[in-house]
């Protein structure tokens, strides 16, 4: 759902059927989430350029290449696609490539296979909105915002699994909350939206009013973890997995 900060996104007549399409891609990114990304690069001039850190199979970047797609616009999907449990590797790369193939955005998506963090330092090309969903620790996230210098004011910084991750919110907390860069405007669920300008106390207080919820998050993924589900239903949380 969308935090009290948030307004009710506006209607879209081709929304509906896009998220149709994109959430058959298995994957974590709920609609109010993706629903972000589509109003953020649907509000891009034509000829732009979305910067996505980690693709996994492709639904959030169907989202972003759709979005694009009558603008003439790319989609720069940067993911190593390394082997492992939690990745998925090459496997996933082959899902991945056949899903934005079956969406017919091959000349939209550009897939560059390799660790944000190795690729930051030297990277030179301008990109008017940045998605961040790459790996969740504090220090990977932390590199990750230093992406944003690359942006234009004004534009969005999308981070998933804010407020619900450790590492992410634990970023946010030490680099975007006494920023003088970035502000926040609001999430749906763990999907938050920064903007880069200066932002005011409000924004700042914003973000700490956050923290409850985040705290809220930590502790049902930790009485998941200890295999404490029925505790976890006392707190609202009716499922397996893990909150947002």
């Amino acid at each position: 759902m969308l935090s009290a900060a948030s307004p009710t996104p506006s209607d879209d007549p081709a929304w509906t059927l896009i998220w149709q399409d994109a959430s058959d891609i298995p994957g974590w990114l709920k609609e109010g989430q993706a629903r972000i990304l589509w109003d953020e690069a649907r509000a891009l001039p034509d000829g732009a350029t979305v910067l996505e850190i980690g693709s996994h199979q492709g639904r959030s970047t169907v989202v972003l290449g759709e979005a694009l797609r009558s603008k003439g616009g790319t989609v720069l999907a940067v993911d190593p696609f390394i082997e492992g449990r939690l990745f998925g590797g090459l496997s996933t790369k082959d899902k991945f490539e056949a899903n934005i193939a079956a969406a017919g955005l091959g000349d939209v998506v550009e897939l560059v296979q390799d660790y944000s963090t190795r690729i930051r330092p030297t990277w030179s090309r301008g990109f008017d909105l940045l998605y961040i969903d790459g790996k969740h620790d504090y220090w990977t996230l932390s590199d990750d915002l230093k992406w944003a210098v690359h942006l234009p004011p004004g534009a969005a910084v999308v981070i998933h699994d804010c407020y619900s991750s450790i590492g992410v919110t634990l970023g946010i907390l030490a680099h975007v909350l006494f920023s003088s860069e970035l502000a926040y405007e609001r999430r749906s669920d763990s999907q938050a939206l920064f903007r880069v300008r200066r932002p005011s106390t409000a924004d700042r207080l914003r973000i700490l009013r956050e923290v409850p919820w985040w705290i809220r998050n930590v502790f049902l993924k930790v009485l998941l973890r200890l295999r404490l589900r029925p505790v976890a239903r006392l707190f609202g949380h009716d499922s397996p997995y893990d909150p947002y």
